[in-house]
């Protein structure tokens, strides 16, 4: 059976998280309070049931603390059990409520949206850790559907997926990330007319990055710190690391970094790419492997 566990901050996405897995065909619940999860799985399973997704959050009060117990247990019952966190900056997720005037969960007389976003980070902290974390600030509902759509195509093996992310520093350093780096120092092609409305996606970009001597350079220390310590994240029992490179806009040379590390680790490890600047993507894609 494939039990998807969606959880995280309100006002982060979680709706369209598990209407995406709904649309799909998966058995969908919604704000379950997490002593239920192992009753729910059992009844499923016994019903016929292969596929379902459960959102658990603060809705369901102080329960929400015994999901990390719950979440061993079911390892030793579902034979693909998946957590996706879904998280966002405060700022997005004050704009979001202030747009849709609906009421936080732990909004009550005395206290700001601001406080009651910070009780709710603190409470879920520990839940955090537990999965495959997204930030979803500044992202569109499609951009979020399609992150979805691809986080479920991979196929459940043991193992690390890696997760190599552009993106621009100007908009924030995503809240998902395991690892930063900032290649802002390299020759930008913004400031050639020619390339600045390309991508690091683009052949013309990628001659004007490989002409630079710093940028394999870069490139190369990148690959050998993430290949050097890999193993250790491995033996922490991650199953995602993030890895997001930074420029200033996001649209070029970050973009080409992802790419390339992402082929060159493709051949060893699964792999997925997010290009989070990029105004023309608003999906994830896959990297092919290297050959």
């Amino acid at each position: 059976m494939q039990l998807v566990l969606i959880s995280g901050l309100s006002g982060s996405g979680k709706s369209v998280a598990l209407k995406v897995l709904e649309d799909a065909g998966f058995f969908c619940v919604d704000n379950l309070p997490s002593v239920l999860l192992p009753h729910l799985v059992g009844h499923l399973h016994s019903t016929g049931y292969q596929h379902a997704a459960v959102a658990i959050d603060v809705r369901s009060g102080a329960s929400i603390a015994a999901l990390p117990h719950q979440v061993e247990i079911l390892r030793g019952i579902v034979s693909d059990l998946r957590l996706i966190f879904l998280d966002s900056r405060d700022d997005t997720l004050i704009a979001r409520f202030s747009e849709t005037r609906r009421r936080h969960p732990l909004a009550d007389e005395g206290i700001t949206l601001a406080e009651a976003i910070h009780r709710e980070r603190e409470a879920l902290e520990p839940v955090a850790e537990l999965g495959h974390r997204i930030d979803t600030s500044d992202q569109q509902a499609n951009t979020l559907r399609g992150w979805i759509k691809n986080f479920m195509d991979l196929q459940a093996a043991e193992g690390l997926t890696l997760l190599f992310q552009s993106f621009g520093f100007k908009y924030g350093i995503p809240t998902d990330a395991d690892l930063v780096f900032d290649v802002r120092c390299l020759p930008n092609p913004h400031y050639d007319p020619k390339l600045r409305p390309l991508t690091g996606k683009d052949q013309p970009v990628i001659d004007f990055l490989e002409k630079v001597p710093e940028v394999g350079r870069m490139a190369k220390d990148i690959h050998d710190y993430v290949a050097t310590w890999l193993p250790c994240y491995i033996r922490d029992n991650r199953s995602y690391l993030t890895i997001a490179i930074g420029c200033t806009g996001g649209q070029h040379r970050s973009v080409y970094f992802a790419e390339t590390l992402a082929r060159q680790f493709g051949s060893s490890a699964r792999v997925l790419v997010r290009h989070r600047s990029l105004k023309s993507e608003s999906l994830a894609s896959q990297p092919p492997k290297a050959g």
